[in-house]
């Protein structure tokens, strides 16, 4: 009876004098561009404006499946690095945990390209293209180094982590659409979007996630399409739909966070 007694005693003080469990919920930022707002999902919340913030977007469906203590939604159709870094930054604090961005696309003015490539013909296509590649080679770098500077020095304690863009086509038959051999090339340029950024944020010692592989097979002009194509109202062309954020931005995102 003493002998049990004294296991009891033994187990109790142990128990007692245990370390509280870690902290599990997290304090989660989300910036960036419509990307990451959700503009292509059709579903925004009204109060977010000409942001075009989505309850499908990736941001909202990772909360969904996660611990969150707190969560702010700043990012923003249209944004740039030099928008973000004047409108989006003012929630980040030594108190965030997590913050995900996806930026750049606008500054190298894609949608412009996109654009171009649609009705402009193949000659401005061309052009078009080449003045994306040699913007995202020669001035995109230091911007992009700039954003994530701003954020950690915000955000000191957070882990970042940085959501690349899709190759947005499939290459076969498809009505209305770009022909075949500039949607190679605006898939290539895509690529090197990819490249540059993957490489900025190594350097920031980000975590990159590259989403391009969970698109494939689901881009504009395949059978089961995860992006929109031409679309009305405007804005919502060329950006992932309901399918692409749950299907392809989520899985990569939880992959790298957990």
């Amino acid at each position: 009876m003493r002998r049990a007694l004294l296991l009891v005693l033994i187990c109790g003080a142990l128990v007692s004098g245990a370390p509280a469990a870690a902290e599990t919920t997290v304090d989660y930022v989300a910036l960036g561009d419509s990307y990451s707002s959700g503009t292509g999902t059709r579903n925004y919340d009204p109060a977010s404006g000409d942001c075009l913030r989505s309850p499908a977007a990736y941001p909202e469906l990772w909360v969904n499946s996660h611990d969150v203590a707190t969560f702010v939604f700043d990012a923003c159709s249209g944004a740039t690095t030099a928008e973000l870094l004047a409108s989006q930054l003012s929630n980040l604090s030594v108190e965030t945990d997590l913050v995900t961005v996806s930026i750049g696309g606008n500054d190298a003015g894609f949608s412009e390209v996109l654009g171009e490539c649609q009705v402009g013909g193949p000659q401005r296509c061309a052009a078009a293209i080449e003045s994306a590649k040699e913007f995202i080679a020669e001035d995109l770098p230091a911007r992009l180094d700039d954003v994530y500077a701003a954020i950690q020095q915000r955000a000191n304690n957070a882990r970042l982590v940085v959501m690349g863009y899709p190759q947005l086509f499939e290459l076969g038959p498809c009505f209305n659409s770009i022909d075949a051999t500039h949607r190679e090339r605006l898939n290539g340029v895509a690529d090197q979007l990819a490249a540059v950024t993957a490489d900025r944020a190594r350097s920031a010692s980000a975590d990159f996630v590259d989403v391009r592989a969970a698109f494939a097979g689901h881009r504009v002009c395949a059978a089961d399409e995860w992006i929109n194509g031409p679309s009305y109202p405007v804005q919502e062309s060329y950006h992932p739909d309901i399918h692409g954020h749950a299907n392809a931005y989520l899985p990569a995102l939880v992959a790298v966070t957990g």
